[in-house]
């Protein structure tokens, strides 16, 4: 019997240290799939986040099944896809990738990913007034997620205010006029202040970029904080936000959760979320959780 193979890649900027790869690559060879998993990072190749429209062409001539697509090119691929799945083209953005019949289709795996990841690591806490720092592609689908999830209202904040209020914009159109504003950085302070939470959703506290997205002064015990970055699993900021008595969630769910929709969209198959939550535990090096990579 011959085995099923699929060769896929992820696109984006600063990869190395992601563990994808190994996610995918587990779980394929316990469902016995002979499974390839390729990182194409711009900065390795010297180019631009706008040559991801080659790098899709590419792998498309290539053979690849699909591709993941990360920051910074979530929203730039869309002009070179040839069709989004609702998902996706609510949100202007786009993670997923499948190839099918020469086809380049596009999903959005984050929503349900960061939402499946937040309601097991962080239910039952008050989501009336939730602050994000972060207006991005993985910032749209996030706070796309913290809406359906049932927040009452969340204040977006980006550095760049036009790429807040757009994005503000648009998920008023989609969930109801007031429920998203926008706001700079210099109004964290009182923002923070009054919030039930607050989800971080900008590349801060990667591997690639160490530090803290905003100063330590502004956590305090009644805000839970939730955060998008996974590797590594514990940032600087869910490390300060636990020491001052903060409800944490790191982004090694969210990782998961969307690892597990892709995985299906590519193969066909369903992919076990419990034993890949398992491996992510022990790739990222958690402790007790067997040896990390």
């Amino acid at each position: 019997m011959t085995m099923d193979t699929y060769l896929v890649g992820l696109i984006g900027s600063g990869i190395g240290p992601s563990l994808s790869p190994a996610l995918h690559e587990r779980e394929a060879d316990r469902q016995g799939l002979r499974y390839v998993y390729r990182l194409i990072d711009i900065d390795v190749l010297g180019v631009g986040p706008e040559a991801v429209g080659d790098l899709v062409r590419a792998a498309r001539d290539l053979g690849f099944d699909g591709l993941n697509i990360t920051h910074p090119c979530k929203q730039l691929v869309i002009d070179h896809l040839d069709e989004l799945a609702p998902q996706a083209a609510a949100l202007g953005a786009v993670n997923t990738v499948v190839f099918e019949g020469g086809r380049a289709i596009g999903h959005n795996t984050d929503v349900t990913g960061f939402a499946a990841s937040f309601a097991r690591g962080l239910p039952d806490v008050p989501l009336e007034r939730v602050v994000q720092l972060g207006a991005g592609g993985a910032g749209a689908a996030v706070a796309h997620a913290v809406l359906t999830l049932g927040a009452g209202h969340v204040t977006v904040v980006d550095a760049m205010p036009d790429r807040a209020a757009d994005l503000a914009a648009g998920l008023n159109r989609h969930f109801g006029a007031g429920r998203v504003a926008a706001a700079t950085p210099d109004a964290l302070g009182g923002l923070l202040a009054r919030a039930d939470g607050v989800v971080h959703a900008t590349p801060t506290g990667m591997a690639a970029h160490p530090g803290l997205p905003f100063p330590a002064e502004l956590l305090h015990p009644g805000l839970w904080v939730a955060e998008v970055v996974y590797r590594p699993l514990e940032t600087e900021l869910l490390r300060t936000a636990r020491a001052v008595g903060c409800a944490t969630l790191d982004g090694g769910g969210m990782a998961v959760f969307q690892a597990v929709d892709a995985f299906r969209l590519f193969t066909g198959r369903e992919p076990d979320a419990v034993r890949m939550l398992a491996d992510i535990a022990e790739l990222a090096g958690v402790p007790g959780a067997g040896v990390g990579g």
